[in-house]
């Protein structure tokens, strides 16, 4: 496997987030210190030798404990793992019940990589996670550390979409720094035969609220007796796991000799490796024929050939890699194994310099869709994009249910189509359920582009916009859905017209197609006739008491003649009003620091009761108005970079806990003397 990058700095800019109890101004410290909360990583046990680089803090596992994890609160996710159904697909060429996606992704380096989130658009808002059916924190150096837990925003928006997420332990081959102690100090047994890391790893996982560990083993040099306490301490970490809800997946390198070999296969060397994890990825030096073997051997062990993961490497070419598809999931036969994407992130770091959040998502479309940008109607060309290959999961099955399009990332922040931050930002924790196939399009016309536009939106960073020249009604699927309904149900549409007039109606459908690529059966109610330049957003709130049973699919359709742009800023579905949460309580300010950029604090909230979506923190300003500076799902925030506003004494904060309809707690308040 190739080597995880070296650390970069990273800054984090900005002018705040947050919210807390009253800090008396002597207690902020004189001198600056970076409360800036990052990502965790470890060491097994002993550390490198000489001295850290800038922003790298060198740390054994071995030596963790929850209770002196000052930054755990940061670091843990908060948003249970949710249950996935599969519709009818969309086409005819993905599978159901075959081949699965594994994605390993460096979303930032090894050091340095915030918790929550940073000042900047600029970043990997995955947002397919229809088509996935694991994802690999991938990262580690032997100068930073090699044991990572997944920062919490990924691991809550990968949650709210069914998608379990691993940490990584990478042990590197000596070429690129590994030393074998540190397998070594990974596989060591107590007095009493027990492996204390493999519990530990375990205790981290549960700790931080994600999902288990992804073992890749490569330095070399060991022997038959390093390999049989690796196979030991796999068989512990296993059982561990599994009686904490936790997966293993093993990366084919290290053999049962204790050597490096990399087969490429499921075979001897490897097996019992296999047979003592969940699933393997199986490196890239793999064949047509050794695929084939290896489902076979995975049948004889009793085993799925689907919990084999072919790596397929697309760090430097993306979809333009060459692939032997047909070796993995061949079009004419059933599908020979699953595949792991290492590196998909290609699709925003083969962007220019000053790549914006919109050309980012027309990459990632391209690369997860294929250059059709329709699921139905796949491509032929040689990238076999996994929407034409694996069929895609939803979690929409429960009311409420609503949406904003937000990515997790803009340029501004937007609340009830205003701006209440001027500033750019990310954090997948607040990304929204989005639409899984992007884009399914049916008209007997033009096809209008449907994108993430991040120049203007309702709530969030972003909405939808559906901009063409037509000359028929097209409809835009939007979600597959499993969403009982009453005779109170609502749906609520948040639209706009920025350009021409457009025949609005709801696309709402009560079964699935017979057949998978068939067009979904829908019914279509009106939702209103927007004209540009005569208002503003409209909220269309459409009744569905004619209808029952259950929804299946939500979509629009709209009717117009000639050039339209229509923005749909938020789509919610509820039985009676919206209620709004019970606030947080006990908010406080933890620790603060002042430095030349300004006053960092930490802010720590107890969790609302009942059920809460995220926590939103904004600034009060001396004028009265607010500005929004962060959100979080969980129960403590980090702000950078706070200054006095005027002639303010203090600076004040607010929080609020939101709903799943986005409603809003009362705020609870929270000062900062000067």
């Amino acid at each position: 496997m190739k080597q995880h990058p070296t650390r970069r700095a990273v800054v984090l800019a900005g002018a705040g987030t947050a919210a807390a109890v009253v800090l008396p101004a002597s207690a902020a410290r004189a001198a600056p210190t970076d409360l800036q909360p990052y990502a965790s990583y470890w060491y097994p046990d002993s550390l490198p030798s000489g001295s850290p680089g800038p922003g790298i803090t060198w740390r054994s596992l071995k030596e963790w404990r929850v209770e002196d994890d000052r930054d755990l609160a940061f670091n843990r996710a908060s948003v249970p793992l949710a249950a996935r159904f599969t519709p009818v697909p969309v086409n005819r060429t993905a599978r159901r019940g075959q081949a699965r996606i594994q994605s390993l992704v460096s979303f930032d380096h090894t050091a340095g990589n915030p918790s929550q989130g940073a000042a900047t658009a600029d970043y990997y808002a995955l947002t397919h996670w229809a088509y996935l059916d694991e994802l690999v924190f991938w990262g580690g150096s032997a100068g930073e550390g090699l044991i990572l837990a997944p920062n919490a925003p990924i691991v809550d928006a990968a949650h709210r979409n069914g998608v379990p997420v691993l940490g990584t332990v990478f042990l590197p081959p000596t070429a690129w720094g590994g030393e074998l102690r540190w397998t070594r100090d990974l596989v060591r047994r107590d007095s009493l035969g027990r492996f204390p890391l493999a519990a530990k790893l375990v205790e981290v996982a549960v700790a931080y609220g994600f999902d288990g560990w992804f073992l890749n083993a490569e330095t070399d040099g060991g022997d038959a007796a390093l390999g049989a306490d690796m196979l030991a301490f796999v068989r512990d970490l296993t059982a561990h796991a599994k009686a904490a809800g936790l997966r293993v997946t093993w990366y084919d390198a290290m053999t049962t000799g204790g050597d490096v070999g990399w087969q490429g296969q499921l075979d001897d060397e490897n097996k019992e490796f296999f047979a003592s994890a969940d699933s393997m990825f199986v490196d890239f030096r793999w064949s047509r024929a050794t695929l084939a073997s290896s489902g076979d051997l995975a049948g004889r062990l009793g085993r799925s050939r689907y919990e084999l993961w072919a790596g397929v490497d697309v760090e430097a070419n993306g979809w333009n890699t060459s692939v032997d598809w047909d070796a993995i999931v061949p079009r004419d036969r059933s599908h020979i194994v699953s595949y792991g994407l290492y590196r998909p992130e290609w699709t925003r770091n083969q962007l220019p310099a000053g790549r914006t959040p919109a050309q980012f998502h027309a990459a990632d479309d391209r690369f997860w869709t294929g250059r059709s940008l329709d699921p139905s109607q796949p491509d032929t060309d040689g990238w076999r994009a996994p929407a034409t290959v694996v069929a895609d999961r939803a979690t929409v099955d429960r009311l409420p249910f609503a949406t904003s399009f937000n990515t997790g990332h803009g340029l501004r922040w937007y609340e009830g189509g205003r701006v209440t931050s001027t500033a750019e930002w990310n954090h997948l924790g607040l990304q929204d359920r989005l639409p899984g196939r992007r884009w399914v399009v049916r008209t007997g016309g033009r096809r209008p582009a449907v994108a993430f536009d991040f120049a203007d939106a309702w709530r969030g960073g972003s909405s939808l916009l559906v901009d063409g020249d037509f000359d028929a009604p097209a409809t835009v699927e939007l979600y597959a859905t499993r969403l009982s309904l009453s005779k109170s149900t609502v749906v609520e549409l948040t639209h706009r017209a920025d350009e021409g007039t457009v025949k609005v109606e709801l696309a709402i459908a009560l079964r699935q197609p017979a057949r998978p690529g068939d067009p979904v059966p829908y019914t279509y109610l009106p939702a209103g006739t927007l004209h540009a330049g005569r208002s503003g957003w409209t909220t269309s709130t459409l009744r569905l008491n004619s209808l029952s049973g259950t929804a299946r699919s939500l979509g629009v359709r709209l009717t117009a003649q000639g050039s339209v742009k229509w923005r749909l800023g938020a789509l919610a579905v509820r039985d009676g009003a919206a209620t709004p949460p019970a606030a947080p309580a006990r908010a406080r300010i933890t620790d603060s620091a002042t430095g030349a950029a300004g006053t960092s604090l930490r802010f720590a909230w107890d969790r609302a009761p009942a059920a809460v979506r995220h926590y939103e923190l904004h600034r009060v300003l001396p004028d009265k108005s607010r500005r929004f500076v962060g959100g979080t799902c969980g129960t403590a925030f980090f702000v950078p970079g706070v200054t006095p506003q005027g002639a303010e004494r203090s600076a004040r904060f607010e929080i609020r806990a939101v709903g799943e309809l986005y409603t809003a707690s009362a705020p609870v308040s929270v000062v900062h003397p000067w």
